[in-house]
C-alpha cells in the first residue's frame, strides 16, 4: 500500500520469517554462530529459547539458507502432534512420502535416511519450532530418536526452538534424562535502544529505501520503548505507522504517528521493558499515559547458557574462537569430517 510512497521495492516490515530481513544484533549474530557449530561439530541437542517475537524461527530459516548444501532437513513447525504425528511430519519433511504404518518400520526408516545422509557426507538436522509447545510424551519421543548415532558421532541434529516455557518443561522429572542430553543452551535478549534504530534502518535498506529512514529520531525513540525491543512488536508498529503516514499524506513519521499506533494496538497500558539505561530513556510525550522506565530484562533459564560466544566489547581486539570459526567458508560442512 505504502511502498510507492516511500520509494520502496518491497514490505520492510513484514511478519514473516524471512532470512533475507535477518538483522544480526550481537545476541542475533552469536545464537546463529552457536546453533552454526553444534550442528557441524555434531553435538546432539541444542535449545535456543527466548521471549515470543525475538526471530527464533528466522534463525531457523537461516540455518537451514546457510547449510542447504551440506544438510538434509526436517523442520517442525507445528508440534502439538502425537508422538506418532510427529515422527510422520518428520519423516514428511524428510522428504519421505511413502510413510508406513507400523511405528518400528518408521524407525527402521529414518535410520536409513540417517545413514545413507552420513554416507553422502552431509548432517541430519531435526528442526522443532515453538518446542515449548511440546507434551512430555513427544519429548521422550524426541529423545530417543538421538540414539541413532555412530561409535563416535550422532546421527541425528535436534534443534529445540521455543519460548523460555521451555526450560520450565525440561526440568520436569520425567524429563532428565533428556535434559542431561542438551549440549548447548541459546539465549536471545530483546534488542537495546541503539539496535532498534539500526534493525528499522536494516529492514529499510533491504527493502529499497534510501538512508536515512522516514521514521524521526523522536518515533524511534518512542519505538524502542513501545516494542519492549522484540522485534516483532516493532515489525507491527513500523507497519502500521507507515500506512497511517501514507495516509496523512506524510513524508516523515514522527512520535504522534508512533503515539496513535500505540494506542490503535492496545500498547499504552504496556510497562516497556526495552534494554536502555535510565539516561537514555525518552521524555514520554504528553499524549502518552504510562511513563516510561528503565526496563528489567529476565531470563527463565538458569545455569549454562550459551548466550555469546563474542562479547563484541570495543576493548577486546581478538574475536572468540567460535567467531573466529564461524567466518570461515560454510559451504561445505562436512569438509572437516570427510578429511
Amino acid at each position: 500500500m505504502y511502498k510507492t510512497h516511500f520509494g520502496l521495492k518491497s514490505n520492510p516490515f513484514n511478519l514473516t520469517a524471512d532470512p533475507g530481513f535477518l538483522y544480526l544484533s550481537n545476541d542475533h549474530r552469536e545464537a546463529l554462530a552457536g546453533l552454526a557449530y553444534a550442528i557441524h561439530a555434531r553435538k546432539g541437542f541444542v535449545v535456543l529459547a527466548s521471549e515470543a517475537g525475538m526471530g527464533k524461527t528466522t534463525l531457523l530459516g537461516t540455518v537451514l539458507q546457510r547449510f542447504q548444501d551440506g544438510i538434509r532437513s526436517s523442520l517442525v513447525l507445528n508440534p502439538a502432534l502425537t508422538p506418532s504425528e510427529f515422527l510422520e511430519s518428520a519423516l514428511l519433511d524428510f522428504g519421505i512420502t511413502d510413510i508406513p504404518a507400523s511405528k518400528a518400520f518408521r524407525l527402521n526408516l529414518l535410520q536409513q535416511v540417517l545413514l545413507r545422509t552420513h554416507q553422502e557426507g552431509k548432517i541430519a538436522v531435526l528442526l522443532i519450532d515453538e518446542a515449548h509447545k511440546l507434551s512430555s510424551e513427544v519429548l521422550e519421543e524426541i529423545r530417543l530418536l538421538s540414539n541413532f548415532e555412530m561409535a563416535d558421532q550422532k546421527l541425528l541434529q535436534i534443534v529445540l526452538a521455543g519460548q523460555n516455557e521451555l526450560a520450565a518443561t525440561l526440568d520436569r522429572p520425567e524429563l532428565w534424562q533428556l535434559k542431561q542430553r542438551v549440549a548447548f543452551r541459546i539465549a536471545i535478549q530483546a534488542l537495546g535502544a541503539p539496535d532498534v534504530e539500526r534493525y528499522i534502518e536494516h529492514r529499510w535498506k533491504i527493502a529499497g529505501g534510501s538512508l536515512p529512514t522516514v521514521f524521526g529520531e523522536d518515533a524511534i525513540e518512542l519505538i524502542a520503548a513501545s516494542s519492549r525491543g522484540t522485534p516483532r512488536v516493532i515489525n507491527v508498529i513500523c507497519d502500521n505507522a507507515l500506512t497511517m503516514g501514507f495516509a496523512d499524506g506524510a513524508r516523515v513519521i514522527t512520535a504522534d504517528h508512533i503515539v496513535k499506533v500505540r494506542a490503535e494496538l492496545h500498547l499504552n497500558g504496556d510497562v516497556p521493558r526495552c534494554p536502555m539505561s535510565q539516561a537514555d530513556v525518552p521524555a514520554e510525550p504528553a499524549q502518552l499515559a504510562v511513563p516510561i522506565t528503565a526496563p528489567v530484562v529476565t531470563h527463565a533459564f538458569e545455569g549454562p547458557v550459551l548466550r555469546t560466544l563474542e562479547r563484541y566489547d570495543s576493548t577486546r581486539r581478538r574475536p572468540s574462537a567460535w567467531s573466529r570459526w564461524f567466518r570461515k567458508p560454510m559451504i561445505n560442512v562436512a569438509t572437516t569430517e570427510n578429511a
